[in-house]
């Protein structure tokens, strides 16, 4: 691939994944009452993502259900645009169908960009609606009296 191809494609495929991704925190957040017990739902939950996702080694070595598993969610997607913008095209043969998919690369990251777009707003703004000012205000001068 020419050098600014490459960089075109780099650049639509980190937009998009980025646009994936954000609001995917913001939904899982506003899910969790204690930051806490939040890190730990999902740092243990993006491990797993990122291990099915063929991120650290190719997908098509996995077993089936979990290629499937992985081509549901984001990372996988935006890992295989990121490769096919960065590696030789004859690397191409070790993932799904010997192909980089930038259609269905820019398909997905789109719907789950639009998803996350549309359902983050409503479930913030329900969370939102949950909390009341004085234990907001509460948290905050705790956090302000330890000097943080």
């Amino acid at each position: 691939m020419p050098l600014p191809a490459t960089w075109l494609t780099l650049a639509w495929v980190l937009a998009l994944g980025l646009l994936a991704m954000l609001p995917i925190g913001a939904v899982l957040g506003s899910l969790f009452r204690s930051v806490r017990s939040a890190a730990i739902v999902v740092m243990l939950g993006t491990m797993v993502l990122f291990g099915i996702s063929g991120i650290f080694t190719p997908i098509a070595t996995q077993p089936t259900w979990m290629q499937w598993a992985g081509q549901a969610f984001p990372p996988y997607w935006l890992g295989l645009g990121v490769r096919s913008a960065l590696l030789p095209a004859n690397l191409a043969a070790v993932e799904i169908g010997h192909s980089w998919r930038p259609l269905a690369t820019a398909g997905v990251l789109g719907a789950w960009a639009i998803a996350g777009l549309v359902l983050a707003p409503v479930l913030l703004r329900r969370a939102a609606r949950r909390e009341a000012g004085s234990s907001v205000a509460a948290r905050r001068e705790r956090v302000l009296s330890r000097g943080i």
